[in-house]
């Protein structure tokens, strides 16, 4: 029997703002640790609505600061279409 799952507040909310970014149900699974229709049926519980089809992310902001090393979204820039996408940047601490 599949264990049961205590939903929290946070959970829900990182659900419907992953969806309202446009993110697929897989894509939201995976960054849970949780299956495809698990979070599907939990979506549906709580409103999580995708966007709607006409819409545009807002581009970043050209004035932030610059991002850690190993941030996803710079180490995914750096991999693409190569052997190491989709693999997670490993830190490696100096003794």
């Amino acid at each position: 029997m599949p264990r049961k799952i205590t939903w929290t507040e946070a959970q829900d909310m990182q659900i419907r703002r992953l969806r309202a970014e446009g993110r697929t149900w897989d894509e939201i699974g995976a960054a849970m640790g949780l299956t495809r229709w698990t979070v599907i049926e939990r979506g549906r519980r709580v409103g999580a609505k995708p966007p709607p089809p006409d819409f545009v992310p807002a581009p970043p902001d050209p004035n932030r600061d610059p991002l850690p090393a190993g941030s996803p979204v710079t180490w995914a820039a750096i991999t693409q279409d190569t052997v190491l996408a989709g693999v997670p940047f490993k830190q490696i601490r100096p003794r």
